[in-house]
């Protein structure tokens, strides 16, 4: 039946009998993976292996939309336990609880830090340039380095300016239109990453930006397992007489094209700002000063500059999204942590909270930690790692190639891994980790992979959120209650917001602070 689909719809997208060469390519690759696959399960033990079709394994069973809620389903089926889907050859091992994770992707990490040449997603739309999906070797670990020397912990004071300046604008736009909060987050999180990366700042609707952030959404859907053909049936790129009737290949090398276009833009405009001696001070331009830059090529180094604008921008602006969500279905916590606020700023408007109040607010970095544990809606299964070798646990046995997979929408909403899960409950963060900005929950992933600018992301929300929740208070809307049942609905899109909420300014005294110390930064 399969093979008939497959068939099928190869003729459709020709418009033409397939080629008798084609055809005999593709009956020999069904021979082949059927031998293939029963060699595997005869010599390894995968854990909880979901049953599938042959060729296609799981494929024909991913749904068009929320695949996390459909691999949470399958981890309570097992009690919490791994279980594995099948991907044309490739299996998917999905860890449903942090002792399976902190094991397989922390303590054996040496065999868990590559990742998977995904054809759609690594080849056709990165050209295999984008650091995320790089595999474990010399490329990843010298733009890995490059980014660390930037986003790491001790330039922490290079980012807080432009955090405290953007901030402040982000007060404003939320009392000028309320009801583009979403757009007013977007700008936030895009220009504190642009000012440091590129020396510019992005005022909401800044075009280039916007594409930016569609670029990025549409790369992240790829990342999900059998979402293109290509994905499941790989060998579909490696014959030539396909290329000019493969539409995966249209939409991937579009992409492509389009992602490479918005990342040359920011470096043409940065050069040309160098040259009529207008540039400010700014990471990418020291880059270019110092040659290092010569290490890479012209499309790796836009690909540098273009992984730390997708890092800078996709978690601080969802978790903020999250923020206001958790706000308005959990009305308990704003009112604890306002209360802090108001005992350390002034409950009558005297200030805004700044960098220096950390230690006096608690509840604003546990805040912050639990908007990357609550519904997340970054990498909601996770970003897959690949072994490198052949791994045994639990009684199971591996095989090298596999992908091993956090299931991070499963873990976070798992009540045998936190206590009321579906509630927004700072107060579990407060302890001995508080500081730890990666313990407690995966919001920015794992093992050697962890997200490399996890320190900025904490920064940017703990001084977005304590002055948002000082000088604003958020209603919901009833003829439009918030669904919280799947991060899609959470998330929304570039154009849209996924949800509805009522925003107020607290009172005339936070009407006036924000008028007096925010309007000459706005864009």
């Amino acid at each position: 039946m399969a093979k008939g689909l497959l068939l099928n719809g190869l003729e459709v997208l020709s418009g033409r009998p397939i080629p008798l060469v084609v055809l005999l390519s593709i009956i020999t690759f069904i021979l082949w993976s059927s031998i293939l696959n029963t060699s595997s399960k005869k010599k390894y033990h995968l854990p909880n292996l979901v049953p599938g079709l042959p060729i296609i394994g799981n494929a024909h069973q991913i749904p068009s939309q929320d695949f996390c809620l459909h691999v949470e389903k399958l981890a309570k089926s097992y009690g919490g336990k791994m279980f594995t889907l099948k991907f044309g050859k490739t299996f998917w091992v999905f860890l449903n609880n942090t002792r399976d994770v902190n094991e397989l992707l922390e303590k054996r990490a040496a065999k868990s830090s590559s990742r998977m040449d995904f054809p759609m997603a690594a080849g056709l739309m990165s050209n295999h340039k984008r650091m995320l999906l790089l595999p474990y070797g010399d490329l990843w670990r010298r733009e890995r380095k490059v980014a660390h020397s930037i986003l790491n912990v001790n330039q922490q004071n290079l980012f807080q300016p432009f955090q405290d300046v953007e901030s402040k604008a982000l007060l404003y736009n939320y009392l000028q239109d309320p009801s583009c909060w979403w757009k007013a987050h977007g700008s936030f999180s895009a220009s504190v990453i642009m000012s440091v990366i590129f020396g510019r700042r992005a005022a909401i609707g800044d075009a280039n930006t916007e594409a930016a952030l569609k670029c990025s959404e549409q790369f992240e859907h790829y990342l999900e397992p059998g979402r293109a053909v290509v994905d499941v049936l790989p060998f579909l790129m490696k014959i030539p007489w396909l290329k000019n009737l493969q539409p995966w290949r249209w939409y991937g090398d579009a992409q492509y094209r389009r992602t490479l276009g918005v990342y040359r833009k920011e470096m043409d405009d940065l050069r040309e700002r160098r040259r009529l001696g207008t540039q400010k001070p700014c990471f990418m331009s020291e880059l270019l000063d110092s040659k290092q830059d010569a290490q890479f090529s012209e499309e790796e180094l836009l690909f540098i500059g273009g992984a730390m604008i997708e890092a800078g921008t996709g978690t601080t602006r969802l978790s903020l999204h999250q923020c206001v969500a958790a706000a308005v279905a959990c009305p308990d916590w704003p009112v604890r942590v306002r209360a802090q606020l108001d005992q350390v700023c002034g409950a009558n408007a005297e200030r805004l909270p700044d960098f220096n109040d950390a230690t006096n607010l608690p509840l604003i970095k546990a805040a912050v930690k639990e908007s990357f544990r609550w519904k997340p809606t970054v990498a909601e299964t996770g970003v897959p790692h690949t072994l490198s070798e052949d791994d045994s646990y639990m009684g199971f046995t591996i095989p090298s190639g596999s992908i091993i997979v956090y299931n991070h929408w499963a873990i976070a909403n798992s009540s045998s891994e936190y206590e009321q899960p579906d509630r927004f409950w700072p107060e579990r963060f407060l302890n001995d980790d508080l500081d730890k900005p990666t313990k407690g929950h995966l919001g920015f992933g794992t093992g050697r992979r962890v997200c490399v600018g996890y320190n900025v992301g904490v920064s940017n929300m703990f001084i977005a959120l304590a002055r948002l929740l000082y000088c604003f208070e958020f209603e919901p809307v009833p003829s439009a209650p918030i669904d919280l049942s799947s991060p899609r609905l959470l998330r929304g899109s570039i154009e849209k917001a996924g949800f509805e909420v009522k925003i107020k300014v607290r009172s005339e005294a936070h009407r006036q602070l924000i008028e007096r110390e925010c309007r000459d930064v706005a864009l």
